[in-house]
């Protein structure tokens, strides 16, 4: 169903983008009304936000993974990652200092770095943590939350944990490959030498030319492939989001179970970038306690409804069921033991 979904929803975005632009340019009294319809002005509004906010992030992402193709050996990942679990799960929670990316530009690096050799558990860290433990995301949820920073502190220190304990689990249970195949493209094959990794040789046997051909192959390739994912999320996120009444937040903030429940839920339909979703929580500020504005920030960057989709694309589904399930119950019992503390 998810395939028949992914193959024909953009195409028939596309073809609904097409009667719109018919109906202006025929310019016919009924269609000026459809068109300024306030829902019809909101979906449009929020989807187009939210693919302009994210294709820049993703391309970042696909870019970085193309350089980590051609110009990264699996000799190197492998010289550079710690052998000790304990140790490769902390260097993992803590490669977003370094590599700082958005979750929509994170799945396609992560799928690179353990194709090229690191272990899976240690990406599947990097991708939970690397969106929140980073520097560019405390200062934006510092600056959201300025008349109370313990918010900002108590998110990058959450995430941290919440992503060790996940990489241990799946370090202990996980035995095989988390992947889907890889279908290779004639960028991956072009040039490379049939008696080994292609991988491999593209990045020490060719010249700049070749390098920056098959660089900008690759990411072409993981361009389009996560951008249909990325389209059809953004496309269910704004019709959602059209149709939610905000004021409801008021009636279920007292509820305590369900005041968490409702906003990793909010989190996950919104698929905010996590650069930019604090501000959106600290108009919470006051209505939400501590404990139910942590949880959407901590569970938002790490499984929304478009990084669910892109991850379907890259990872097993029983793998993707387990991280989202094993994050819901992490972030749902540290949220609360957090807001039990402050």
């Amino acid at each position: 169903m998810t395939k028949f979904v992914l193959k024909f929803g953009p195409p028939l975005l596309g073809v609904g983008c097409l009667i719109m632009l018919s109906l202006l340019i025929t310019n016919q009294p009924w269609s000026k009304t459809l068109l300024h319809d306030p829902n019809l002005q909101t979906f449009k509004t929020l989807f187009l936000s939210l693919i302009l906010e994210t294709f820049p992030f993703i391309l970042l992402g696909v870019l970085f993974s193309a350089l980590l193709q051609v110009f990264v050996t699996d000799d190197m990942i492998r010289k550079f990652t710690p052998r000790n679990p304990v140790v490769g799960i902390l260097f993992g929670a803590l490669l977003g200092l370094l590599f700082p990316l958005c979750e929509c530009g994170m799945i396609p690096v992560v799928r690179r770095l353990i194709r090229k050799g690191m272990p899976a558990y240690i990406g599947i860290v990097y991708l939970v943590a690397g969106p929140i433990v980073n520097p560019i995301v405390f200062t934006s949820t510092y600056s959201a939350f300025r008349s109370a920073p313990i918010i900002a502190y108590s998110r990058i220190g959450l995430a941290f944990v919440i992503s060790v304990i996940i990489g241990l689990l799946f370090y202990r249970f996980m035995r095989s490959n988390p992947l889907k195949e890889e279908h290779k493209s004639v960028f991956i094959h072009e040039g490379a030498d049939h008696h080994g990794p292609s991988e491999t040789s593209h990045s020490v046997r060719y010249g700049w030319g070749s390098r920056l051909s098959a660089t900008l192959g690759h990411a072409a390739d993981e361009f389009f492939e996560m951008g249909k994912y990325l389209i059809f999320g953004a496309m269910l996120t704004a019709v959602i989001q059209t149709f939610i009444n905000k004021s409801v937040l008021i009636a279920v903030a007292d509820q305590p179970l369900f005041s968490y429940l409702f906003m990793m839920g909010f989190a996950f339909l919104l698929s905010l970038c996590s650069t930019s979703d604090a501000f959106i929580a600290a108009s919470f500020n006051g209505i939400f306690g501590t404990g139910p504005l942590l949880a959407f920030l901590v569970f938002g960057p790490m499984i929304d409804l478009k990084n669910t989709m892109m991850l379907l694309s890259a990872f097993k589904l029983k793998i993707v069921a387990a991280l989202i399930a094993l994050t819901f119950t992490l972030v749902l019992a540290g949220a609360w033991l957090m807001e039990v503390l402050l």
